[in-house]
């Protein structure tokens, strides 16, 4: 019920415009075993290039292990332990092989009225990253920055607020180090059908050029949701997703510029199994 982390400002306005748009071909598969560990197998398509993973989770009681393997010959092993001594503390351990720089521990506290991260690298030079949060669930204000010791340099340095009301969240972020200025919002229309509007702003002070994207979405059914979103660069998009089976999706998206209809629509197809 408190502000969250820093990541959830304008996350909703995000998802509405972004998530689940995509042009590439992507087939998931998750099975359970009689243990209950949960194997996913995935394998994406985009133009000629075929990528795929395979993620395995344990959980006991309240540590997740996580390992995955990836088409590039990389594991990613991550260990998470939450509730650790008090309640909304969670400690995330990940390394990456081949890589011996990738090592990082994480901390996560949640708290009615503040939310904490902390990261930093397992390495002799490490990269420190801190992201904060205080409010409420109604009104969060917070920071995000990441320092390189061996640089002695701030990476990353943003800020952002955001309003919740009862149907309609406005979120106001600064980032790139104060480059580039983003305002969204997430307005329900029509709760029963989770018709929804949003958008987002972002000028880039640097080049001077505005970024414009509004979205919608509208449930047909219990099971079916069909989303759009424009730019003023003249980009259109659409998606239709439908639930056939529980936690089982199947997404079919269409991008085109409207400038040069002819020669830029590309369609996405997305398949989800839960066994």
């Amino acid at each position: 019920m408190g502000p969250g982390l820093y990541f959830e400002i304008g996350k909703k306005a995000r998802d509405l415009l972004y998530k689940d748009y995509q042009t590439d071909q992507k087939f998931t598969v998750t099975t359970y075993t009689s243990n209950g560990v949960a194997i996913t197998a995935s394998g994406t398509r985009k133009n000629d290039l075929l990528s795929g993973e395979i993620h395995s989770q344990i959980k006991n009681k309240n540590i997740i292990f996580d390992v995955k393997t990836n088409s590039n010959s990389n594991v990613t092993t991550t260990i998470t332990v939450d509730e650790v001594a008090t309640p909304g503390l969670k400690a995330i351990f990940s390394y990456v092989l081949p890589d011996q720089k990738s090592g990082k521990v994480e901390v996560q506290y949640l708290h009615d009225y503040a939310g904490v991260n902390a990261s930093i690298g397992l390495t002799t030079n490490p990269v420190i990253n801190l992201s904060g949060v205080i409010g409420s669930k109604t009104f969060a204000v917070g920071s995000d920055v990441a320092f390189d010791t061996a640089s002695g340099n701030f990476t990353k340095c943003n800020a952002g607020l955001s309003i919740t009301n009862q149907d309609l969240i406005a979120a106001l972020t600064l980032n790139n180090k104060g480059d580039s200025l983003s305002a969204s919002y997430y307005h329900i229309v029509k709760p029963l059908t989770n018709t929804a509007v949003g958008g987002e702003l972002t000028h880039h002070f640097s080049s001077n050029e505005n970024t414009l994207t509004f979205g919608t979405q509208h449930v047909l059914d219990p099971l079916t949701t069909v989303k759009a979103r424009f730019n003023n660069y003249g980009m259109a998009s659409a998606l239709i997703q439908h639930e056939w089976k529980p936690k089982s999706f199947l997404t079919i998206s269409g991008e085109v510029d409207t400038k040069a209809i002819e020669k830029s629509s590309k369609v996405g197809l997305s398949l989800v199994l839960k066994a």
